[in-house]
């Protein structure tokens, strides 16, 4: 398996570097949205029947670093390209990808996902949200809560995950939704957060949302399969996030490093500034060779293989978007915490790497048990 980008790839970076440079660290997120969407590179991962590029998400995570690597990201193509679109494209039915995919890939409309629970954390077999039949009409009903849902007040539906009960066990199992963002007896509450970033966070309530039949995505019984289609390539797409803003970071301090000098010589020739700097760079390339792995590995169908590779590249990037962050702010020294620089904010910013969509600690138990089979402790 090949881990040397293409030279299609490569064009790919190139591209998306100039367009993230153009826009900047003070970029408008609806101006950049509209043009990466012209441009073909936020449907680059979707089907081309469907108006996509007819990549993959080794593709799609490229653009997303490169933005990030700019000072530009855009969250929002974790969740509607990457998880929707996916979902949509492997398991929906004609109608659906016939509405949504040509529209999330020319960035006309956008999707939210909606996992998360206040009650349920990290264990997706608590999610209590569930849908029922209503017996006369066929549709589906649902009714719960969630939490931490990025992009909602922007986004023209949400993909939720619901529960339904197995008709033979009566066991409930997970299954996606599309929810209008006007349906009756859906609401949001804006989470106010302590964090830099362009897309707010909502609480939602479902009381009672009726949906049509055809609302459901994929298959009732698939359960776990279809969810794990988007949550794969969601860890993979958090990786790019957090590689392209230690990145930015990174940058940041080795401009800062090269121009700053103290007692006659720039501060970059010292060790105690330039070593620490290496070692983050060094972190953040490993870290792509291995979310460059968990795409392949998902782009080529191999599930199971990608679900490893995606949680280590995740992990791994939490880890090393921390590191660079917190030593570019230690190598501007107070200019570090300034606004002017611009990555103080990233402090808090990077520690959404280590904790979403699944925090460090759960990962180390995905592959203790299914990696290195260890017995589990819960």
């Amino acid at each position: 398996m090949p881990t040397i980008e293409t030279d299609e790839h490569k064009s790919l970076r190139n591209a998306v570097a100039a367009l993230g440079k153009r826009h900047g660290r003070d970029y408008d997120r609806e101006a950049l949205w509209a043009e990466a969407a012209k441009l073909g590179y936020l449907g680059v991962n979707l089907p081309e029947a469907y108006g996509g590029g007819g990549g993959g998400i080794a593709e799609l995570s490229i653009v997303l670093e490169e933005l990030g690597a700019a000072g530009a990201p855009l969250l929002m193509m974790i969740v509607s390209p990457a998880i929707c679109g996916t979902v949509i494209a492997r398991f929906g039915t004609e109608a659906q990808k016939q509405e949504w995919l040509p529209a999330l890939a020319d960035g006309t409309r956008t999707m939210a996902f909606g996992i998360t629970e206040p009650d349920a954390g990290s264990n997706s077999h608590r999610i209590t949200t569930t849908a029922r039949r209503d017996p006369d009409t066929g549709d589906w009903l649902l009714t719960g809560r969630k939490v931490f849902v990025s992009g909602v007040d922007i986004a023209d539906a949400t993909l939720i995950v619901g529960r339904t009960a197995d008709s033979r066990t009566g066991r409930l199992k997970p299954c996606l939704f599309i929810v209008p963002r006007d349906a009756p007896g859906f609401g949001r509450r804006w989470i106010e957060m302590e964090l830099s970033a362009q897309e707010k966070q909502f609480e939602l309530t479902l009381d009672d949302v009726r949906l049509p039949a055809d609302a459901l995505v994929g298959d009732e019984d698939a359960g776990l399969l279809q969810l794990f289609a988007g949550l794969n390539p969601e860890r993979i797409m958090t990786a790019a996030f957090a590689i392209g803003m230690g990145r930015y970071a990174l940058a940041k301090a080795i401009t800062y490093a090269k121009d700053r000098t103290v007692w006659n010589t720039p501060i970059g020739a010292h060790q105690a500034i330039a070593h620490p700097l290496a070692q983050a760079h060094i972190d953040l390339e490993l870290t792509r060779l291995m979310m460059q792995k968990a795409a392949r590995l998902y782009d080529e169908g191999d599930d199971v293989g990608a679900g490893e590779a995606a949680n280590m590249a995740k992990y791994a990037a939490g880890e090393a978007c921390v590191k660079a962050v917190d030593q570019a702010v230690h190598t501007l020294g107070g200019n570090g915490l300034t606004r002017e620089f611009g990555i103080a904010s990233l402090i808090t910013a990077a520690r959404v790497a280590r904790i979403a969509p699944v925090s460090r600690e759960m990962i180390l138990n995905y592959v203790s048990h299914q990696t290195l089979g260890l017995p589990k402790s819960y």
